[in-house]
Parts: structure tokens; sequence; C-alpha cells
């Protein structure tokens, strides 16, 4: 966890001019309160990074109190927003029943016990408060996990939750009706080295970031070699699978999960 926090504290400065998917996220994201209708008293943006998320949600709730959360305290200092707190998600420093709704893009796969950040999440949300989030399936760089995986066995790029793992995980932790959706997006670069270019830059770069000396250049050229197999239109894809999930706490009983395809 502590190499993740370095590599976006790294990354903090120049993010915002590279984090072109991750803006489009958080805008997908917001408009999904357009048709969700929830008290927003106090918003606890989740991950919130330089504010590419929280600048929206400054106007949509203008009169909202909203607290910006992230462990990397560079993105944090970048971020506009006024009440700011650099904590782990895991373990957030506020009060049980205090929040109206946690909001978060693109934060959730950064952490690898989901029992523990949703029951944090749980414990601080007021009764009928809202979980809303964004995040990435397994899909997500599929292109750049095959091409490795012919080259070696070893774990080259990040491995994501699939989206009903995460809605059996909120309800186990005492979320009510869950709703996921999944939609693909699609990035094109000219050469593998722009994609991960492109990674580096916003402080998410595959696991096992060893150099190319280090990992061996026949290695690593082998799997630029396989990645051209996807070229296509003169483009290189990457797909991302993003993840989309809100669920509430109430007293009621359990829920069953909803998987919305339209």
């Amino acid at each position: 966890m502590s190499a993740v926090r370095a590599s976006f504290n790294k990354a903090s400065n120049n993010y915002n001019d590279h984090a072109f998917l991750q803006k489009e996220i958080a805008t997908r994201l917001d408009a999904k309160l357009n048709v969700i209708t929830a008290n927003s008293g106090v918003i606890l943006d989740l991950g919130a990074g330089t504010g590419l998320l929280s600048q929206n949600l400054h106007k949509r709730f203008p009169d909202a109190q909203l607290i910006c959360l992230d462990f990397a305290q560079n993105s944090l200092k970048n971020n506009q927003s006024t009440n700011k707190i650099c904590a782990n998600a895991n373990h957030l420093p506020l009060a049980d029943n205090s929040v109206n709704i946690v909001i978060s893009s693109l934060m959730m796969q950064w952490c690898p016990d989901l029992k523990q950040l949703f029951s944090e999440c749980h414990r601080v949300l007021k009764n009928d408060g809202l979980i809303l989030f964004s995040t990435f399936g397994p899909d997500t760089l599929k292109e750049l996990k095959k091409s490795w995986s012919v080259v070696d066995g070893e774990t080259h790029v990040n491995t994501f939750t699939d989206m009903h793992d995460i809605g059996d995980q909120l309800l186990q932790n005492g979320f009510q009706s869950p709703i996921m959706e999944m939609e693909t997006l699609i990035l094109t670069y000219e050469t593998v080295i722009d994609l991960l270019k492109d990674l580096k830059a916003i402080g998410a770069q595959t696991v096992n970031t060893r150099s190319k000396a280090l990992m061996g250049k026949d290695k690593f050229k082998l799997m630029t070699q396989m990645y051209e197999s996807y070229r296509s239109e003169a483009k290189l894809p990457a797909t991302y699978e993003v993840v989309y999930g809100h669920a509430w706490k109430r007293t009621a009983n359990l829920g069953a999960i909803e998987i919305d395809n339209s």
C-alpha cells in the first residue's frame, strides 16, 4: 500500500493533465446522482485525490459539507476543496452515523480488503445513507495482461474484482439493495510505450514495475510484439471495464443484488 501511495504522491502535480479517462468516469459517476435521490447534508469523497469528482460535487451540492479524503497527501494538496483529510479508507477518522453520502471514483481497486472498506463505509453512514462508486473490473487492460502472459507467468498487471463479488461484499457488510452496472471504454495509443507512460503519469503503474533492464529487454520486446496483434486502424487499444455500484444503509431486510444491463 505504501508503494501505491508513493506513486500517487509522485504523480500528483501532473495528474490532471493525463487523467482523461479518470475525468470522464468522475463525470459519469456524478451524473448518476441525477436519478438517485439522497440527503446531501454531509458527503464524503473517498479517494478524492486531486479533486476530479470533488469539483462536480461542489457544483451539484453547493450547500453540502463535502469532506475530501485521500491517503496521498500530495494529491490532496492539489485538491481545491477546503475540507480535506489525509487518511486510510480502511480506517476512517469519522464518527459513526455522520455521513449522508459516501461517493468514490476509481479508488476501490487499490483496496485489497473490500470487507474492511465497506464495513467502515457502513459505519460512518447515517441510516438511509448512500454509497456510490466506480471501480475497474477484471477485463481492464486485458490486452496488456494477455501480452505479458505469453512472456512469463508473473503478474505484471493489477488484478481487479468482478462486480458480482463486489455486490456480494456490499450485502455481507449490511448494505441494502445494491445495484451494479458495467460499461466498457477503450482508449487507443500509437505504441505500447505510450500506454505505459500514461499509466505511470497518473500513478497507476501496473504492478511489478521493474526496469526493462531488470526484467530483460527480450521479455519486454516480446510483450510489445504480442501487443501489436491487437493493432486496429493503426491504433493499439487499451480496454477498461468500468464498474459502477450503489447501495443503501437501511434497517430493512436484506435485498438481492440487481444487475443493471440497460
